[in-house]
């Protein structure tokens, strides 16, 4: 598993927007942002594009405009930010939609499938308890 810089910088960026505005759902343009966090604006436009898209941030216009959070940050899982700008979290490459663009020739007596399978439930599961609120006020090291 390998999540992209996109997903990082997703992370960082929403994590930045919960701190700052705390209960406040106040724009912050990407310009704003970018240089708060020293990232490409150009890139985090883009990413912005893929969180709007998803509802998770929304875009406010005019002269007060930026993104804002489209809801509270203990509202916005982690799992949905990582589907939002990866399509999933964990991919198991045999399920039937990915396995029509590998070969593999254990298919019919693979004993490695259920590990992939209860791989991607255990991830789904942590990634679907940690919010955005949890990742603004640090609160993962006390999780289990």
């Amino acid at each position: 598993m390998k999540f992209t810089t996109k997903t990082e910088y997703g992370l960082v960026c929403l994590t930045y927007m919960a701190r700052r505005n705390d209960l406040q759902m106040d724009p912050i343009t990407v310009k704003e942002l970018a240089k708060a966090e020293r990232l490409s604006p150009t890139y985090t436009e883009k990413i912005f594009q893929s969180l709007r898209s998803a509802g998770i941030v929304a875009a406010l216009h005019g002269n007060q405009g930026g993104y804002a959070l489209s809801r509270p940050p203990a509202q916005i899982t982690v799992k949905e930010i990582v589907e939002a700008l990866e399509g999933h979290t964990f991919e198991v490459f045999c399920e039937p939609d990915n396995r029509k663009e590998i070969t593999c020739t254990h298919f019919p007596a693979c004993g490695v499938k259920p590990l992939w399978e209860k791989t991607k439930g255990l991830l789904d599961g942590f990634f679907e308890s940690v919010t955005l609120e949890n990742l603004a006020k640090n609160e993962i090291g006390a999780m289990r």
